[in-house]
């Protein structure tokens, strides 16, 4: 095997999990691959079950970890270890957050496409399988367009005619902040500008001095990232209440089409690509999407209202 083979699965009981899932573990047992288990408490669980005393290794799922990008490393670092020490071909049965199981989704419909590339030096067979019961329809949808892989039935391993390159389709949702005016609401400006601007606007909140220093950092790069590589004009506007801040950034640009960006860290260039993954690294959320008027990076700093 070459490279990493992305598949998915649907299934609508837990016996339908384990019939995608076990043959799927037991096979690589048999030829000697390192198999992982990387899913929610209750599908390890079953698999455990299923499974008794197999060599499978069992890992913390994918909603174990905060952001994708720290998922991404994660599993690099575990693929790069197998394979380092001779593996020919590794198995894992992961699970990845949605809105059914309480997570957004924006940045791991991005994960799904991304990992694509990410994983792609890797001779990994990589198995999502989502549950019917719970998913969405516009993440099944998301989910059809990302793996160019899928199981159709049990035991069967199909290249998926829904398969697109490139980012996910579902649109991006506004925060649920920005149902009221912003607080701030500037046209063009300057990252200084911004920084004090910001800084202003937050200065009364309960928010962490690292909250804080992440709110104004992440506006600065945001704009800074919208001023460089976007279409004028730029619009900055935040939204804040209690312990939390949400800062938008549009412009009329197509925004990036690889999606990578802002999920693993690049030198590519001097600022846009390291900073959009630093601001993946140390904001609670950051969702990037198109529409009609343009491109918007909207970021989430602090706890919940």
């Amino acid at each position: 095997m070459t490279g990493f083979f992305h598949e998915t699965a649907f299934y609508g009981t837990d016996d339908d999990f384990l019939a995608h899932a076990v043959p799927f573990l037991e096979d690589g047992l048999r030829a000697g691959e390192p198999s992982v288990v990387a899913c929610t408490e209750y599908n390890t669980a079953l698999l455990r079950g299923a499974l008794g005393r197999s060599t499978v290794l069992y890992r913390p799922g994918a909603d174990q970890y905060s952001r994708p990008c720290d998922a991404i490393a994660t599993y690099r670092d575990l693929f790069r270890e197998h394979t380092d020490d001779g593996a020919r071909q590794m198995r894992v049965v992961g699970d990845v957050p949605h809105p059914g199981t309480g997570a957004s989704w924006d940045w791991w419909a991005r994960y799904e496409a991304a990992v694509n590339q990410a994983y792609a030096e890797f001779p990994v067979w990589g198995l999502c399988p989502y549950d019917t019961r719970t998913t969405p329809a516009e993440v099944l949808a998301d989910v059809v367009r990302t793996h160019p892989n899928i199981a159709a039935a049990p035991g069967t391993h199909e290249v998926n005619p829904g398969y697109r390159e490139g980012l996910a389709g579902s649109p991006q949702l506004p925060d649920e902040l920005e149902e009221k005016p912003p607080l701030v609401d500037l046209v063009a400006p300057t990252a200084s500008a911004v920084r004090e601007a910001v800084g202003a606007a937050i200065s009364g909140l309960e928010l962490s001095e690292d909250a804080a220093h992440d709110a104004v950092y992440a506006a600065s790069e945001v704009v800074t990232n919208g001023l460089t590589h976007g279409v004028a004009p730029v619009r900055f506007r935040l939204w804040a209440h209690g312990s939390r801040v949400v800062v938008a950034v549009s412009d009329r640009g197509p925004g990036p089409t690889d999606p990578l960006a802002g999920l693993v860290p690049t030198t590519e260039t001097r600022s846009a690509g390291l900073g959009l993954w630093i601001l993946h690294r140390t904001c609670d959320y950051v969702s990037m999407g198109r529409d009609a008027d343009g491109f918007t990076v909207r970021v989430s700093v602090g706890g919940q209202t």
